[in-house]
């Protein structure tokens, strides 16, 4: 059996042969009853998710179908359900709604070609290999979007909650603006159905965790709207209702090819495309931590770009990975990648039987759970962890929280993953560079950094962690500069490389050029516990034959024994600082 990782490529587009010849009868009835939960549960969420994303309901309905099986077949993760979610969605909107009115024939074609660009980034990111992409993508990116995302969905949504008439789209301080405007017309009846779906919700997720809240809302929301109606009139109450959706399976349809198209949507592809590779795969990688799986991100990449092209020829929007759902399933005990599989199927079935009764779910009632899909969405634990434990981290969720609110979304991510790409570089140019001595209070004199120890005045002992390229050099350099001008006397210079990862070409000579000053100055220069890869590293370079072979030791007991030879000992007859064990072997000699 071929793993997806060490076969060849064209395995790669039948990972499910790896699996499916083992599923045995038991798995089947367990993946069956997984998949039904999956597919009760993504009904009221795919009816949401549509509205979220300016679509019509029934397409939420078709995006948790076909795509949804497709990713479980080709994906590497046993338990990652694909689907519409809630980021994907609202960022389908913010890049969309700027060229056709959400909700018409244009702007759903331009959801589809949008999809069907973001499938082939995918497919193209995995067959590169380029699975390791996200891994740059910071977490603080994700909490950041999400909690600017969810206030985002919690302000569209304040026209139907209140029953009030609102412009489309805007930006955050746009629609407050507009809403306090509207504040006299508000409209009780629509405010009363929405406060009493988005309590009942609660009440239910509370206190009844195990049935489905969102629907308990939707049929608690709906009831209470037909009251309404029942003792008011239709006419006073003016409750509108989402409408009766096609009771029918996923009908086909086509992108818009145009290059005039492809060209406006590149750049909003590019950014959904990276926001939805990075939640399948971290999702993928959480239940697995959980499962005990191993997750192929590769394998993921083409699993999502294949789900989302075959997507958008069958009515299904942008799709990713649904951690709700994902999570739901493992939960219910899902043994494969076939409890997803039957979760998009037997929507459909679902959907061809209750798809008429969305005529009686009123807008008010969605709008009351997408108040709690908003609140849901605001991880409010990891944003505490963030602001405690990192300056850099939480400029990164600042501006990306700030400019989902104020920018297009869009732009809020690539301003986050831009700024938390420079941050970790400027990290990573700025290799830690720490002071060593003999601490005689450990065992066997081990290196310690304390400063209050005191220093050989002959040598300077140095350890460096962190790589040694382009970028890192001239902080590397300008650290061996302040060293030399502090203390002169310190002719000696030993560097302890075990914390040096990797060595360029230019950290190679800034190494050599170190060690010929130093000689320059009367000294040497000296390399302790250098690993396999930096040796072979600096040997390439020609850095090697500079700094002298013989200069290089593995132990730390060899190289004090070998540097000390090479001190002035007559500098060592009058030092009473006597640090190392050789130091005892010189008589002292006080002037």
């Amino acid at each position: 059996m071929a793993s997806t990782t060490t076969a060849p490529l064209w395995w790669r587009f039948i990972p499910f042969m790896a699996w499916l010849p083992n599923v045995t009868q038991r798995d089947l009835k367990a993946d069956f009853l997984a998949g039904l939960t999956g597919a009760i549960v993504v009904l009221p969420q795919g009816v949401a998710f549509a509205t979220i994303a300016g679509m019509p309901p029934e397409y939420g309905l078709y995006a948790g179908m076909i795509p949804a099986v497709i990713a479980a077949l080709f994906g590497s993760s046993r338990h990652l359900v694909s689907g519409p979610t809630t980021a994907a969605s609202i960022v389908l909107f913010s890049a969309l709604s700027v060229y056709a009115e959400p909700g018409t024939a244009d702007y759903v074609v331009l959801a589809l070609t949008m999809t069907f660009i973001v499938g082939v980034l995918e497919l193209a990111l995995g067959l590169a290999r380029m699975g390791a992409l996200v891994n740059f993508i910071s977490h603080s990116v994700i909490v950041g979007f999400t909690a600017g995302a969810a206030i985002l969905i919690a302000a569209k949504q304040l026209k139907n909650f209140f029953g009030i008439t609102m412009e489309r789209g805007g930006h955050l301080h746009e629609i407050l603006f507009q809403f306090v405007q509207q504040i006299p017309s508000i409209n009780i009846y629509v405010t009363a159905v929405a406060l009493i779906t988005l309590l009942s919700g609660l009440a239910v997720k509370r206190w009844f965790p195990r049935f489905p809240y969102m629907i308990a809302a939707m049929l608690i929301g709906s009831a209470a709207a037909a009251l309404l109606n029942s003792l008011f009139g239709a006419e006073v109450t003016q409750i509108k209702t989402v409408g009766a959706l096609p009771q029918s399976l996923p009908p086909l349809s086509s992108p818009d090819f145009s290059f005039e198209t492809f060209r406006n949507l590149a750049p909003s592809a590019l950014a959904v495309t990276l926001f939805a590779l990075t939640e399948a795969v971290s999702i993928g990688r959480s239940i697995a931590a959980r499962s005990g799986d191993r997750i192929d991100g590769n394998q993921e990449f083409i699993g999502q770009g294949l789900s989302n092209i075959f997507g958008s020829f069958f009515s299904g929007y942008v799709a990713t990975g649904s951690f709700n759902r994902s999570g739901l399933n493992y939960q219910s005990g899902a043994r494969t990648q076939l409890a997803a599989v039957f979760a998009g199927l037997l929507l459909m079935l679902i959907v061809l039987a209750v798809a008429p009764l969305a005529a009686w779910l009123p807008n008010a009632a969605m709008a009351g759970i997408l108040f709690m899909v908003a609140w849901g969405l605001v991880d409010f634990k990891e944003i505490r962890h963030i602001l405690h434990s990192s300056h850099r981290e939480t400029a990164v969720m600042a501006v990306t929280f700030f400019g989902a609110l104020f920018l297009e979304l869009e732009l809020a991510i690539f301003a986050g993953i831009l700024l938390s790409l420079v941050l970790y570089l400027e990290r990573v140019s700025h290799p830690r560079i720490l002071s060593r001595v003999p601490d005689p209070r450990l065992y066997k004199s081990a290196f310690s950094s304390d400063p209050d120890l005191p220093e050989c005045p002959q040598l300077k002992i140095l350890r460096i962690d962190g790589s040694l390229f382009f970028g890192s050099i001239s902080h590397v350099q300008d650290e061996f500069e302040r060293i030399r001008e502090q203390a002169p006397e310190q002719k000696f210079l030993a560097i302890i490389g075990d914390g040096i990862n990797f060595v360029d070409t230019s950290g190679a000579q800034a190494l050599a050029d170190e060690a010929q000053k130093r000689r320059r100055m009367g000294g040497d220069f000296f390399l302790i516990h250098v690993k396999e890869g930096l040796w072979d590293s600096l040997d390439r370079y020609g850095a090697l034959d500079i700094i002298d072979p013989n200069h290089v030791f593995q132990s730390k007991t060899d190289a004090i024994h070998g540097i000390f030879q090479k001190l002035d000992h007559k500098v060592c007859e009058r030092c009473d600082r006597r640090i190392f064990h050789e130091c005892h072997e010189i008589p002292y000699r006080d002037e």
